[in-house]
C-alpha cells in the first residue's frame, strides 16, 4: 500500500508540476506578446514625436511668414492712404489758389 501511496503522490506531483508548466508557458506567452505591443507602442510614439517636431517647425515657418504679410499689408495701406491724404491735400490747395485767383 505504501508503493501505491507513494505512486498516487508521485502522480499528484506530476501533475501539478505539468499544470504549474502550462501556466508558466502561458505567461511566457503573454509576456512575450506584451514585449511586442510595448515595442510597436514606443516606434508609435517617436514617430508621433518626429511628427509633432516637423509640425512646430511647419507652424513657427507659417507665422513667420503671416507676420511678414501682414506688415507689408500695413506698409501699403499707409502708403495708400498718405497717397490718397497727399491727392485731397493738393486738391484743396488747387480749390483754395484758384478762388483766391478768381476773386481779385
Amino acid at each position: 500500500m505504501d508503493s501505491e501511496n507513494g505512486k498516487s503522490r508521485l502522480e499528484k506531483t506530476q501533475h501539478e508540476v505539468e499544470e504549474v508548466k502550462v501556466i508558466m508557458l502561458d505567461n511566457m506567452n503573454k509576456a512575450e506578446e506584451r514585449s511586442g505591443k510595448l515595442n510597436e507602442l514606443e516606434d508609435r510614439a517617436d514617430l508621433l514625436l518626429e511628427e509633432s517636431k516637423k509640425f512646430e517647425k511647419t507652424s513657427t515657418q507659417v507665422k513667420t511668414k503671416k507676420r511678414w504679410e501682414n506688415k507689408k499689408m500695413k506698409v501699403v495701406l499707409i502708403a495708400v492712404a498718405v497717397v490718397a491724404g497727399l491727392i485731397i491735400l493738393s486738391l484743396i490747395i488747387v480749390a483754395i489758389v484758384q478762388s483766391t485767383k478768381g476773386s481779385d
